[in-house]
C-alpha cells in the first residue's frame, strides 16, 4: 500500500513538472484590444521618436517593428509580434508604421482595428530618412519589414521578415 502511494505521488509530481515545462505563463492579465482612434496613435518625427530607442527599464526587452500597411511581408509577420507581446510580460512591442501620415485615418487605424492589434502603435512621419535610417541602425538599407530588439545591455537589428519560431528564438536569447 505504501508503495502504491509513493508511485502515485511520484506520478503526480512528474505530471505537474511536465505540464509546466517550457511554458511561459503570463503573470498579468491578457492584454485586451481597445479600438484605435486618431488620438491613440501618435504621429512623430524622428526627433520625437528617438528617445524611445533607449532602454528605460533593466527588466524589459524592447521590440520595435518597422512596417507599413502596404507591405505584404510586414502584414504577414504582425501576428507573431502580437503573440510575443501576449506571451512575455517583460517584452514591450511597438509597431512603427511608415505609412504616410495622411493615411492614418484611411489605412492605419482601420488596419489596426481590423486585426485587433494590442501592441503599441505609432506612425513615424519624417522625410529625412537619410538621417534617421542609419541612426536606427547603420547597416539598415531602409527596407521593411525591419525590427530592432534591445535591452539595457544588448541591441540587435534585423532587416527581414520573421517566422514565429525565429522571432521567439531571438526574444528568448535576449530576455533580461
Amino acid at each position: 500500500m505504501l508503495q502504491l502511494k509513493y508511485i502515485s505521488y511520484l506520478f503526480i509530481c512528474i505530471f505537474i513538472l511536465n505540464s509546466c515545462k517550457n511554458e511561459k505563463v503570463s503573470k498579468t492579465a491578457e492584454k485586451k484590444f481597445t479600438t484605435w482612434t486618431e488620438s491613440s496613435i501618435p504621429i512623430m518625427d524622428y526627433d520625437e521618436f528617438k528617445p524611445m530607442l533607449q532602454a528605460k527599464d533593466e527588466q524589459t526587452l524592447y521590440v520595435f517593428n518597422f512596417w507599413a500597411t502596404w507591405c505584404k511581408p510586414c502584414v504577414e509577420e504582425l501576428p507573431y509580434f502580437e503573440k510575443i507581446n501576449q506571451r512575455y510580460d517583460n517584452v514591450e512591442v511597438t509597431f512603427v508604421s511608415l505609412d504616410f501620415s495622411t493615411k492614418l485615418n484611411e489605412l492605419v487605424i482601420p488596419f489596426a482595428n481590423k486585426h485587433k492589434l494590442v501592441s503599441n502603435i505609432l506612425l513615424l512621419d519624417d522625410t529625412r530618412s537619410f538621417y534617421w535610417i542609419p541612426d536606427v541602425d547603420e547597416n539598415w538599407s531602409g527596407a521593411i519589414p525591419a525590427t530592432l530588439i534591445f535591452s539595457k545591455n544588448e541591441r540587435a537589428f534585423f532587416e527581414k521578415a520573421f517566422t514565429f519560431e525565429e522571432l521567439e528564438s531571438e526574444i528568448k536569447n535576449r530576455l533580461p
